[in-house]
């Protein structure tokens, strides 16, 4: 059995699909409200901060995903984090499970170096500080061979579905939306974005590579890196029209933070719009040449399409 924590967001509905096309019918999909993806999954009601809940949800399991995701909110993530990787590392441990944990980019500087696998962390932010605990805390164990684990890691997505990213929230959602589009910091850098369901094809073949096991692994995004004006261009000729849009300027941000607390829980993520975002993802494509990546032309024409009704029109 191969089981799914955090079973909700997109990136674990689309690695549910992957894992029943390509590999296993035999699913456990585990949060606090599981809904079926495939019709052969078998549900498991548990909450990951409950130590013995979450021992019962990885009993039986050959594989686990940790796909889960919080809110913005720092006292959250400080909370809850630390103690869900403890949890799901005791239990891996326990029952010999093969952990594949689904890892973001926070804790790398937020400057225009290349990001690696060998990149150091340079947290800076509580959240950023947060991802970097958890992450340190399953290398630990992998270093001493007390669990067998992968980490996939991904830089910011963008996406069909539930996709959640800001470039989600404030480009294609405003499209969909017919809201002027909005662009934080800068739209001159150049952006590393990964399509979602690239994500979880790429992590499904890495938890099901057992010689992938006990590394960090960049997942696979496409290497024609965008500006924010390049992307926009893109989608308007996908959507056959141009489509305005604003720069949003960090001391705009700054202001509104005072009077939001979504604004302020975003403010620690912004600098890493001041300048490019080199997500280098060569490892993983040099190991499975055979991977498809998709373009952005790919991606933005799937996202547009999504938003069509069945006349072709924008909803």
């Amino acid at each position: 059995m191969q089981t799914i924590l955090g079973a909700n967001g997109q990136i674990a509905e689309e690695l549910a699909k992957e894992l029943h096309r390509n590999f296993t019918t035999d699913i456990r999909l585990v949060s606090r409200n599981p809904k079926k993806i495939n019709e052969t999954d078998e549900l498991f009601q548990a909450d990951l901060l409950d130590r013995q809940r979450t021992d019962k949800a990885i009993e039986g399991s050959k594989i686990v995903y940790f796909t889960v995701g919080l809110p913005m909110n720092t006292r959250m993530w400080k909370e809850q984090f630390p103690i869900m990787m403890k949890n799901v590392i005791t239990a891996c441990q326990k029952h010999k499970t093969k952990l594949v944990f689904f890892d973001n980019t926070y804790m790398y500087a937020k400057t225009d170096e290349p990001q690696t696998e060998e990149s150091l962390f340079d947290p800076i932010g509580q959240k950023s500080i947060v991802r970097a605990e958890i992450t340190t805390m399953l290398l630990n164990e992998m270093d001493n061979g007390s669990i067998e684990a992968v980490i996939c890691r991904a830089p910011e997505f963008y996406g069909t579905g539930k996709t959640q990213s800001i470039t989600n929230t404030l480009i294609f959602d405003n499209i969909k939306k017919g809201k002027k589009l909005k662009v934080p910091i800068n739209d001159s850098t150049k952006r590393t974005l990964i399509y979602t369901p690239d994500a979880s094809r790429a992590m499904a073949l890495i938890g099901n590579t057992p010689a992938a096991y006990n590394q960090t692994w960049h997942l696979p995004c496409d290497d024609n890196r965008l500006t924010y004006k390049e992307l926009i261009t893109l989608a308007s000729k996908e959507h056959k029209k141009e489509l305005n849009y604003s720069v949003i300027k960090m001391f705009v941000f700054q202001i509104v933070s005072l009077f939001s607390e979504q604004t302020k829980e975003l403010k620690e993520l912004l600098p890493r719009y001041k300048c490019d975002n080199i997500f280098i993802s060569d490892k993983f494509k040099k190991t499975f040449p055979e991977f498809k990546v998709t373009t952005y032309q790919e991606g933005v024409a799937n996202i547009i399409n999504e938003q069509k009704n069945d006349n072709g029109v924008l909803l």
